[in-house]
Formats: structure tokens, C-alpha cells, sequence
């Protein structure tokens, strides 16, 4: 027991024997012999009489724990020693050490008494920590008010303790919620608990519930304190909420707090941020106002918000009033200016701000001079970049890894990849590691030039070398995998970012949204918000707007627009980019009225529309056919101070063109030149009605103009790409009109307006009025034709099978001087392979070579093709293996004729190891090769080898076409496995392919034959509800299997319907019916169908006199 001993002075003439009091920090019994303690007892604690004195034998003397012994001259004995106070860390022992809680608390509530004991965080936790286990909610209160008043600190732990206490679960995020707990079990808050809960809050970054606290506290009458609304202005704006920041400005200011300057600066701050300098300066003057005059880092803050708005010129006038005031510049503002002017370029202003910065009394340091190196940099002036790295190095400065990473950064800017990784490799050998940031920039580097292999290759190096991938190199690894839709790699690297103890932010997010959405897993995508949420990773408009657009993307609206909604619940102001996708949205579903409605709303939300919103909009009326409100929209954008580009004007002249108000369109194209020069578009989208409208001069003065415009270089691209459109909108003999106009004024010189041309009539084909054009143009208008030209026109008159014709150009483009390219050999030999003229295709084929065209793996693909087609598979698969002891790289192209040449000829054993040497050269199986595989089995009668290689296909992630299902269908019911065809059948409809006429006449048949019928009947009308029109061949197998089990009349009326669906039937058709009749014993019909059939003109076969039943 414990001794709680009020005494005097005066030396106690009493003895007594006693055993172990407090040994090794435990608490013992303190007993007594032949002496008794007056006094109340408290607890485990005597509490004796005043003047009663405690001895002790000397040999009996042991190390004490605590001894409190309290008189009018406050005496402490501890570990036998006099003191004068008593620690916090021994109160706590002795409290860690009473296992009674009771008894504790009366120790807890003795020790407050005492003045010179001071009572602690740590001894109040453990105290309410014991309370709490005891369920002593009562006792946990009157500590937490000892707490409060004896302004003691509340920390994480002792809110976490009283919520275990109350049953409250969740932990520090669940204070809203908690505090109606307390309050109902008796605990009430003082100002001071609830600005240090608001704190603690926002340290766990729980801004959110803080802000809910907070307003609680005001609703009960308690005005936190102005360090309290510091905090929650900084938190609101780290989220770019601005106007929870002015509100809470203008609160704290009705509460009659004043705002000093370190709260202004917050808001100018945030303000800043986000764009809004006019009210930025409206704070600043505010606090002229009010005589709270800014300081060096307000005034730091604004030109960094200038800056970053691009008002640079505004950021030097308040650098010059800093200069002129009480507060210089700094190092900070000096590096803010130097930072953000060298993003500008002007080198010139930079070099100023440095030497105004020396001339001020701060040398350069490390982080100086790689602003300046990065301002080289940003110019791509990599000389003087390097130069000011050796300056560095003469003024004992020594660059660090973020010097390195700023030059490596400027050389991977102007593509100069070698020289970086040049320097990256010595950074070793110069006493720099490089960091995770540094392997970044060649992630980023590759990632963005579309080397996705390469980013993926380098973010493995760094995994490697023992750096571990933080998040943001995790991001720009998935960045350049989202770009590819590499989902697995994907998943992979965001996997092993959480399993390694990292969150992934927004941006992971984003990157992974992005990912689900180009393979079309939108679900997948929405699912990653929740986990967001769950991992409290505040979600940002940014993740919301890509949610938003993929789901109108795949045509899911309605979710779209509840993803909009509920960005209030998560405190998420809309941006303009989240009005713009919805306005896209509604125009792409013709919504105009809802459009313009949300659209007038945008400004109510605080976020004014800006040149991409106005387009936006005028592309919706106008693809809607509200060209005339699209014109007023663009009046209305320039009284709203919104400039209009050349994508708006184009907009305007797609509407007027597209409701073939061609005068108006001209008139706006006018208007236009007065701002802007027309683009590319502009006449692509101009000149096409206009020459449809047989405008034909005014379109070329149009065109003419443009070529001479300044800085305009027209190329091939330019003038394919405006026939294209002629064409297209024109039609042929308008746009071969304007095409002459254009040769016979020199405008265009090449072929590039007439292969639109020959292209349009070759796919038409008309390819022999094509050759005559041609001639036309490149005889009579001087033209000088190309070797695209003549393969364009090569190809047009072998497709028609104008094969003379064909060789004729070939050989006139060699006369001409115009050298055939390798298309214009792989078209010929293409030719002579198909029609099996295997001399000359090696005559074509030698040619090629003595005149320096070298081969390419597709010219030997169609030599291997037409070798095999022609029946010499010894032949192919000699040249296969010359080829490949060589430097030729196979593909499935060439593997696809060979293994089906030798399936053909029943060699399944050596077609099935040419398959499996695919791998070995490096060439993966595709769905073709694997296709053909499939159907050489199946047509051999292995069908469950055929089986076993679909399955295999599945298995290695290659995905079956409609061509895949219908061969193994087609296999399965020609040896009679219905079932299992069936089974892929339904299959195939479950992967999302739409089963096709051949399909269905696979199954209808495969069903008929095996006595199905009805099965088969209602086949049918599946395929003919699905819009597939049933051709002959359904027929035929339907009328053939209804007469085969006797249902002779309903064949007959098939026969009927077939021929009101305007087919004619065929010597098949009738043999069936003939067949269904003779074997249903009625002779006189199955003769009569004969007759009918003769009548028609249609030739009987052997089938048919062998259906006929003999006459008697």
C-alpha cells in the first residue's frame, strides 16, 4: 500500500516495522506491527494526521518508490530522499504502476492538489486510458475538464481515447460525429479544445470534418482563434477552395477578429493560385486600407501569382514598389523572379533580376545558379547553359543533383537523348547519385515521343539500380503505359506502388482511369474513384473530368451527369474543362437548349467560359443546324472580352457550309481575314462548298490567296487532303474542274490534286476513266507523275483485271524515267502470284532485284503465297528456309500460306511443326494463323485437336474473331457434334461478336442435318429478328432437311418464300424439293417440280435424276 504521510518538522519518536513499500516501480502493501495510522483513508492512500512522523530501522531501509508526505512546509520524500516537487515522469511511474483504477485516480486527483506537481499530457492519457478500459466514462470527464482547465494540451491520443471511451469508431475523421457523443455523456468543449481539435484535424488532413467542427463551435457562441482560422484558410486553399477562404475571411472579421497581415497574405495566396489577380489586388489594397501594411512575403506571393498568370509586366511594377518601400526583396522573392521569368525566356530581364540580386547583397548560390542554367535551358541555349556550370565550379559553388537534372532536362528538350544520357552516366564518377526524379525525365522523355518499350525499359533500370519507384515515378511510367492502354504493365506498377507502403495520389489515379478507359473498362475506372475515397485520397476535378468524358464517350449520359452532381458532395467547384466536356456531351446528343442553358449557368458557378467553351458550344449548334444562334454566340464572345481564333470562324463556316449557305460562309471567311489567317481547315471545310456550289473561280482565287499568304507552305498533304473534301462534297466532275483550274494556273505542279482523283474513281471501279485522266493531266498539263501515281493506277486496273493495261503503265513509268518503288513490284507480283503465272512472277521478281529494289518481308511474303497457291509447297518451303538462314524476320503472313499448303495436302504433322517453329524467329501466333490451324484439323476430321488449339488460342490471350467461331462450328457439325458446336455457337454471342449469315447457315444446317428441326426453325427467326437476311444457301438447307424427315409442305412453302425475297432458285433448290417429295412417296409433285425446274431454265445435274422416284 501506497503512503500518503502528513507530518511535521518535529523527528518522530515512534518505531515501526513495515514491509517492501515500492520496489522495481511496483507498488507493495504496506503493513504494520504494534502501531496503527490515524487519519482518513483514500484509495490505497493514508492520509495521516497533521504532526504525525514516520521513522524506519536503518537495517530494515529499503528503496522506495514515492513517499508524499505533506505538512505546512511541503516535504516530499522520494527514494528515501527529500524533495521539494515531484516529476511528471515519476507521477507517471507510480500512475503505470497501480493497477487498481480507483486507486489510481485518487493518486491522479492528490497529485492535482498539489502546487508544485504539475500534472501533464502523457499522466492525463494514461489516466484516461485507464478510466476508459474500466468503463469510467464519469471519471474520463472530470479528467478531460482538469484537462481544459488547467490548460493542459489535448493531443491525437486523448480525443482517440475519450471516442473509444464513448464507442465511437473510425478514429480523429469521425470528430463531427464524436462530439455529439461527448457532449451527450457530459464532456463540453472550451474554446481552447476546439482549436486544437481543428488542428489536429488538419494535420491529418482532414479538412473536411475540421471545417464541420469548426462551424459547430461558432454555432455555440466560441470564436476560435485567429491561428485557428490561419489554419483553415491554408488547408481550403491547398484544395483551391477560394470561397470557403473569403467566407471564413469575412467571418472571422464579424466574430471582431482582425485579420493581420499573415492572413491577408494567405488569401492573396489563393487567390493568386487560382487566377483571380484582380481580387488578389483587391486584398492588397484592403490591408492599405485598413493600415496593415503587406510585408516581404506578401509581396513575394503576389509576384509569384502575377507571374504564374503571365501578367509579367505587373510583377515588375510590384518589384519596384518592394524596392521603394520599407521591405526589400529578399532571397525568396529574388528567386521567385528568376524562377518564374526564366519559364518566359527573356534572358534579358533574368540577367537583370541577378545582377539587382548581388547588387543587394546576396551572392549566388546552387539554387540561384540552376534557375539561371534552366533559364538557358528553357531557349535551348545549351552552350551557355554548360558555361555557367563551369562558372559555378570557378566561384567554389558546387552544382548539385538538381543542377544535373535541370541540364539533362534542357538536352532531352531539344531531343539531344545521347548527350543526356552521356551526362547522366558520369554523374557517378562527379559524386552525384541520382534520384528517382532524374530516371523521371527519360521516363517522361520516352513516354511522350511514343517510346513506351523504351520509358517502361528505364523505369525497370531504376527498380534495379535499388531506387525505389516513388509516386511519381509511378505516374510517369503509367502515363506512358495509359498512352499505349498497356492495362497489365499498368496494373503491375500500381499494384507494387501500394504493396511497397506508397499512395498513389490523383495523378496515379488519373493515369489508371485512363488505362481502363482505352481498353473500354469504364467500370473498372469508376470502381478506382471508390477505392480513392476508401484510401483517403481526395479525389480532384481533374479525376471527375475524365470520369465524366469517358462515360459520355461509351454513351452512358445519365451516369455522366450524376458523376457532375456529385462533385458537390465532394466539395469539387467545376472547372471549365468539366463544363466543357458536358457541353460536348449534350451536342453530341442534340441537346442544343440544354447546352446553351448550361452554358449561361457557367458564370452563376464562378467559372466564366473561355475561348475552348464558346467553340465548344458553336460546334454543337452548328452540327444541330443552329447556325444563325452560333453567329450571335460569336458576337456575344466578343463583347465578353473572349477572343475568337481560327477554329471559331471555321466552326461558324462549317454551319453555314453545312446547310449549304455558301454566300454567308464567304462573308465570314471575310470577316475572318480582318483578325486571323485562314488555316489549313479553313479551306478544307470552305472550298468544298463552294465548288460544290459551282463556284469554281472563287474557290481558286480562295486557294490562290491562301498560297500566297505569308509563312503558308502548302504541301502534298495539304492539297490530298482539299481534293479529298471536293471529292467528297463536289463529286468527281466539279472536283476534276477545279483540279484543271488549279494545273493550268501553276498553283499546284505535282500529282498530289490528281491522286485524290485516281484514288476515288480506281475504288469506284472506274480505274480504265482513271488512266485516262491520268493521261490527260500528265500529257496534255505537263504534270510530272510519281511512282505513287502509277501504283495507285496499277492497282485500280489490276483489281478490274485489266491486266494489259496494268504492264503497259509499268513499263511507260520506266520509260519516263520514273523508277518503280517496292509497292509497284509487290503489286505485280501480288498479280502474277494470284493468277498462278509463276515465271513471271520470278522474272518480276529478278527484275526487282538488278535494279536495286530490294525485297521486303512482304514482297517474299507474296512470292511464298503465290508459290503455294500455285501447288508448289516444296518449292515454298525450300525458299522459306533460305530465307530465314538469312537476316529475313517472318511474320504470320508468311507462315499463314505455307502451314495451310501443307494442311491442304494432309501433312498435319509438318504443319503443325512449322507452327511451333513460329516462336523459335521470333513471330507470335496471330487469330488468322491459328484460324487456319483450326480449320485444317477440323476439315481432316481431328476435330478435337482443332478443339484443343481454340482452346490454346483463348488461353494465350488472342482473342477469336467471327472467323474463329464459325470454322469450329463448321467442323463440329460436319462430323456431328451438334451439341458442341451449339455450345459455340451461344459462346460466341457472349464475347460480343453479332453472329453473321454464314455463321447462322452453319448452325441451321448442322442442326437440320442432325434431325433438330425445330431447333433449327427457330434459328431462323433469331437471325432474321437480328435483320440478317436469309440467302439462298438457308434455303436450300432448310427445304433439303424439312423434306429429308417429311415435312414436305412446310419445305414447299420456303420454296415459295424464297421466291417472294426475289431469289432464284437453283439446280440445288429443286433437287432438295424433289428429294423431300420422292422420299415422302408422292412421285406426281417431285415430277412436277422437274417440270417446273425445266420450264425455268434451269439444268438438272446427276443429283437430280437420282432424287427422281421411278415412274411406273
Amino acid at each position: 500500500m501506497a503512503v500518503l504521510i502528513l507530518c511535521s518538522m518535529t523527528a518522530c519518536c515512534y518505531s515501526f516495522n513495515y514491509s517492501c513499500i515500492l520496489a522495481d516501480s511496483k507498488v507493495s502493501a504496506l503493513s504494520h506491527k504494534n502501531v496503527s495510522f490515524g487519519g482518513r483513508k483514500i484509495g490505497n492512500f493514508k492520509v495521516l494526521p497533521y504532526s504525525y512522523t514516520v521513522t524506519w530501522k536503518k537495517r530494515r531501509k529499503q528503496q522506495l518508490g514515492f513517499y508524499v508526505i505533506k505538512s505546512s512546509c511541503e516535504m516530499v520524500v522520494a527514494k528515501g530522499k527529500y524533495k521539494n516537487s515531484l516529476s511528471s515522469e515519476e507521477v507517471l511511474r507510480v500512475l503505470k504502476s497501480i493497477s487498481d483504477p480507483k486507486s489510481a485516480f485518487s493518486y491522479f486527483k492528490s497529485v492535482a492538489e498539489f502546487p508544485n506537481v504539475v500534472h501533464t499530457t502523457e499522466t492525463c492519457n494514461h489516466m484516461l486510458e485507464v478510466l476508459r478500459v474500466h468503463g469510467m466514462v464519469g471519471d474520463m470527464r472530470s479528467v478531460f475538464e482538469f484537462m481544459q482547465k488547467q490548460i493542459i494540451n489535448r493531443d491525437l491520443n486523448t480525443y482517440l481515447t475519450v471516442f473509444k471511451g464513448l464507442d465511437i469508431r473510425g478514429g480523429l475523421r469521425h470528430a463531427p460525429f464524436g462530439l455529439d457523443r461527448m457532449r451527450n455523456a457530459g464532456f463540453v468543449l472550451n474554446p481552447y479544445s476546439y482549436n486544437g481539435l481543428i488542428h489536429l484535424l488538419l494535420q491529418s488532413g482532414f479538412s473536411r470534418e475540421a471545417m464541420e467542427v469548426y462551424r459547430r463551435m461558432v454555432s455555440e457562441g466560441l470564436k476560435p482563434s485567429l491561428k485557428t482560422y490561419s489554419a483553415l484558410m491554408v488547408a481550403s486553399g491547398k484544395r483551391r477552395d477560394i470561397r470557403t477562404v473569403m467566407d471564413l475571411l469575412e467571418e472571422m472579421e464579424t466574430l471582431g477578429l482582425k485579420p493581420n497581415v499573415y492572413t491577408f497574405t494567405i488569401c492573396i495566396r489563393v487567390l493568386g493560385r487560382a487566377g483571380k489577380i484582380n481580387e488578389a489586388f483587391g486584398i492588397l489594397k484592403r490591408m492599405d486600407d485598413l493600415g496593415c501594411g503587406p510585408d516581404v512575403v506578401t509581396y513575394t506571393v503576389l509576384i509569384d501569382a502575377l507571374c504564374n498568370a503571365g501578367r509579367l509586366d505587373q510583377a515588375k511594377e510590384i518589384f519596384l514598389k518592394m524596392k521603394a518601400s520599407n521591405h526589400k526583396p529578399d532571397r525568396i522573392t529574388y528567386i521567385t523572379l528568376l524562377d518564374k521569368f526564366s519559364d518566359s525566356g527573356d534572358l534579358d530581364l533574368v540577367k537583370n533580376f541577378w545582377n539587382e540580386m548581388e547588387a543587394d547583397g546576396y551572392a549566388p548560390d546552387v539554387v540561384t545558379f540552376t534557375i539561371l542554367i534552366n533559364a538557358f535551358c528553357q531557349v535551348g541555349n545549351l552552350d551557355e547553359a554548360f558555361d555557367k556550370l563551369e562558372v559555378m565550379r570557378k566561384q567554389e559553388v558546387s552544382p548539385n543533383l538538381h543542377t544535373y537534372n535541370t541540364l539533362i532536362c534542357g538536352l532531352l528538350r531539344v531531343n539531344r537523348v545521347d548527350a543526356a544520357l552521356e551526362l547522366f552516366t558520369n554523374l557517378e564518377t562527379l559524386g552525384i547519385k541520382p534520384t528517382a526524379y532524374t530516371y523521371i525525365l527519360f521516363i517522361n522523355y520516352y513516354g511522350k515521343s511514343g517510346n513506351h518499350g523504351k520509358a517502361l525499359e528505364t523505369f525497370e533500370k531504376m527498380k534495379a539500380r535499388g531506387i525505389v519507384p516513388n509516386v511519381i515515378a509511378c505516374n510517369a511510367s503509367l502515363y506512358s503505359l495509359a498512352e499505349a492502354g498497356r492495362l497489365g504493365e499498368a496494373k503491375s506498377i500500381f499494384n507494387g506502388l501500394k504493396s511497397s507502403g506508397l499512395s498513389p495520389d490523383s495523378v496515379t489515379y488519373n493515369m489508371m482511369m485512363k488505362c481502363y478507359s482505352k481498353v473500354g473498362q469504364v467500370d473498372e475506372a469508376i470502381k478506382l474513384l471508390s477505392e480513392m475515397l476508401e484510401n483517403h485520397c481526395e479525389p480532384d476535378v481533374i479525376n471527375i473530368n475524365s470520369l465524366i468524358d469517358m462515360l459520355f464517350k461509351v454513351g452512358r449520359v445519365d451516369e455522366a451527369w450524376e458523376m457532375f452532381h456529385k462533385m458537390k458532395d465532394m466539395n469539387l467547384a467545376p472547372s471549365v474543362v468539366t463544363f466543357n466536356t458536358l457541353i460536348a456531351g449534350l451536342g453530341k446528343e442534340g441537346q442544343v437548349q440544354k447546352a446553351v442553358e448550361l452554358f449561361e449557368s457557367m458564370a452563376g458557378h464562378g467559372c466564366p467560359p473561355n475561348t475552348i467553351t464558346f467553340n465548344t458550344v458553336l460546334d454543337c449548334l452548328c452540327k444541330n443546324d443552329e447556325v444563325d444562334l452560333a453567329l450571335k454566340m460569336l458576337y456575344k464572345m466578343m463583347t465578353r472580352n473572349c477572343s475568337p481564333d481560327v477554329l471559331t470562324y471555321n466552326t461558324i463556316i462549317y454551319g453555314f457550309i453545312k446547310e449549304n449557305r455558301v454566300k454567308d460562309a464567304i462573308w465570314v471567311f471575310h470577316q475572318m481575314k480582318k483578325l486571323l489567317y485562314p488555316d489549313y481547315v479553313t479551306l478544307c471545310t470552305l472550298l468544298p462548298g463552294v465548288v460544290k456550289d459551282g463556284q469554281v473561280m472563287d474557290a481558286f482565287k480562295i486557294a490562290q490567296d491562301f498560297v500566297y499568304q505569308d509563312g503558308i507552305q502548302t504541301n502534298r498533304s495539304f492539297w490530298e487532303d482539299l481534293m479529298s473534301g471536293i471529292l467528297m462534297e463536289a463529286g468527281i466532275d466539279k472536283a476534276v474542274v477545279f483540279a484543271e483550274t488549279l494545273t493550268c494556273n501553276k498553283i499546284s505542279k505535282d500529282d498530289s490534286i490528281l491522286m485524290p482523283l485516281i484514288r476515288n474513281l480506281c475504288r469506284h471501279k472506274k480505274a480504265i476513266l482513271a488512266r485516262d485522266l491520268f493521261a490527260k493531266f500528265t500529257k496534255t498539263m505537263g504534270v510530272i507523275p510519281t511512282a505513287r501515281a502509277y501504283n495507285l493506277l496499277i492497282g485500280g486496273l489490276l483489281e478490274v483485271h485489266v491486266t494489259e493495261m496494268a504492264w503497259d503503265l509499268f513499263e511507260e513509268m520506266k520509260t519516263l524515267g520514273c523508277s518503280p518503288d517496292i509497292a509497284t513490284y509487290n503489286l505485280l507480283l501480288d498479280a502474277c502470284g494470284k493468277s498462278g503465272h509463276i515465271d513471271k512472277l520470278f522474272e518480276v521478281y529478278e527484275e526487282m532485284i538488278c535494279r536495286g529494289c530490294k525485297p521486303n518481308t512482304i514482297t517474299h511474303n507474296i512470292v511464298l503465297s503465290g508459290l503455294v497457291k500455285s501447288n508448289n509447297i516444296e518449292k515454298a518451303m525450300n525458299m522459306y528456309y533460305n530465307l530465314i538462314s538469312g537476316d529475313f524476320n517472318p511474320t504470320p503472313c508468311t507462315y499463314g500460306p505455307l502451314i495451310d499448303g501443307l494442311l491442304k495436302l494432309g501433312r498435319l504433322d509438318d504443319a503443325k511443326q512449322l507452327f511451333d517453329e513460329m516462336a523459335d524467329y521470333g513471330c507470335k501466333a496471330n487469330c488468322a494463323i491459328y484460324n487456319i490451324l483450326v480449320n485444317g484439323y477440323g476439315k481432316s476430321g481431328d476435330v478435337d485437336t482443332a478443339c484443343e488449339l481454340f482452346k490454346r488460342m483463348v488461353k494465350e490471350g488472342i482473342r477469336p474473331d467471327l472467323k474463329s467461331y464459325t470454322i469450329l462450328v463448321d467442323c463440329l457439325c460436319l462430323v456431328g457434334r451438334v451439341d458442341d458446336a451449339m455450345h459455340y455457337f451461344e459462346e460466341l454471342k457472349l464475347t460480343g461478336l453479332d453472329p453473321d449469315l454464314v455463321s447462322y447457315n452453319l448452325m441451321i444446317n448442322g442442326l437440320g442435318r442432325s434431325g433438330r428441326i425445330e431447333e433449327a426453325l427457330s434459328l431462323f427467326d433469331e437471325m432474321k429478328n437480328r435483320g440478317i437476311r436469309p440467302d439462298l444457301y438457308t434455303y436450300n438447307s432448310l427445304i433439303l432437311n424439312l423434306g429429308t424427315v417429311g415435312m414436305v409442305e412446310q419445305a414447299g412453302k420456303f420454296y415459295e418464300e424464297l421466291q417472294l425475297m426475289g431469289l432464284e432458285p437453283n439446280v440445288f433448290t429443286y433437287n432438295a424439293l424433289i428429294r423431300g417429295y420422292s422420299v415422302s412417296g408422292n412421285s406426281d409433285h417431285a415430277y412436277a417440280v422437274y417440270k417446273q425446274m425445266m420450264v425455268g431454265g434451269c439444268s438438272p445435274n446427276r443429283g437430280t435424276f437420282a432424287q427422281l422416284p421411278n415412274q411406273s
